[in-house]
């Protein structure tokens, strides 16, 4: 089974947005922001994908994806 593999750090990147910027628009910490970027998470709510999408105006298949060869984090 692959993982799911988070690409906040890129689309951040590419839209020149700082973490704390990201922070103020969405009303998540920095902190959370931050295990987001890095993949520290094992879930995330609709509601802040969503508010993190409008944000940095993308979809979630922007900030997601599916790595079939990679181990999932339960292997």
């Amino acid at each position: 089974m692959g993982r799911i593999i988070l690409r906040l750090d890129r689309v951040m990147a590419d839209r020149k947005i700082s973490l704390k910027d990201l922070s103020d628009r969405v009303g998540v910490s920095n902190v959370n922001l931050s295990k987001m970027k890095t993949g520290k998470i094992s879930a995330i709510r609709f509601s802040t994908l969503e508010a993190i999408c409008e944000a940095l105006d993308c979809q979630p298949g922007d900030i997601l994806e599916y790595d079939r060869s990679a181990p999932s984090e339960e292997d």
